[in-house]
């Protein structure tokens, strides 16, 4: 098990095409720079051309802080743009359900990797959003998400979702058998070896990964209608 500390002054997660940086902007400039810089560094090349959302929640008075993290990230990084979060919509909630029922997410634009087959031993399948697969991974075959993982058998390679650094993102599968763990910067090895063929997912709880059996805590089950993601 892995501890980290939650009160991190810079913290990334994957949303759709791009990344959403929550800062703390009690803290120096200096500092939140150095702490930017880190986490693209761990993003490599998914940072590319992404579009990167600043995000300093409550605060109010901040905005020479965020133009010029902004100015920096784009001088530094191959991003796309850089921009403050979109206005919040108070959406009454009753509106939300009846465009659901009444299908609106047939025209929203999914965030799903989908993939048919077996991911084979040495095989890496990446994405800034969620995957799916319909079939295996292999034991030496690695998954990277920006959402959650959902595999529709056997997963025995390694899994990372929530990458790099969302802890909400879960990994399923109807055979959970992995090698290594990660959702966002928690990790587990030496997942529980013993043979039980039935859906089971993982998730962070108390800072460790824990893993669940679907059929009797289903994660979806409490949402009160479906989502589009």
């Amino acid at each position: 098990m892995i501890n980290f500390d939650s009160a991190a002054p810079v913290k990334l997660k994957g949303v759709g095409d791009g990344f959403w940086i929550t800062l703390d902007p009690s803290h120096p400039e200096e500092v939140l720079k150095s702490e930017i810089d880190k986490v693209f560094r761990n993003l490599k090349h998914l940072a590319i051309n992404a579009s990167v959302v600043i995000d300093v929640g409550d605060a109010k008075g901040h905005d020479d802080l965020i133009e010029q993290l902004r100015s920096y990230i784009m001088a530094t990084f191959e991003v796309a743009k850089v921009s403050k979060p979109p206005e919040k919509r108070s959406i009454p909630t009753e509106r939300i359900r009846q465009r659901d029922l009444s299908k609106g997410w047939n025209h929203h634009r999914s965030d799903v990797l989908m993939l048919r087959g077996i991911v084979r031993s040495g095989q890496k399948i990446e994405s800034r959003k969620h995957i799916v697969i319909m079939g295996d991974a292999n034991p030496g075959s690695e998954i990277c998400a920006g959402g959650d993982i959902i595999v529709l058998g056997r997963l025995a390679g390694k899994a990372h979702a929530g990458f790099p650094g969302d802890e909400s993102a879960i990994v399923f599968a109807l055979e959970f058998r992995p090698t290594l763990v990660r959702i966002g910067k928690t990790a587990a090895s030496g997942i529980d070896e013993q043979v039980r063929i039935k859906p089971e997912y993982a998730c962070v709880e108390n800072d460790g990964i824990i893993v669940k059996d679907y059929m009797k805590t289903n994660p979806f089950r409490k949402m009160p209608w479906p989502e589009a993601i």
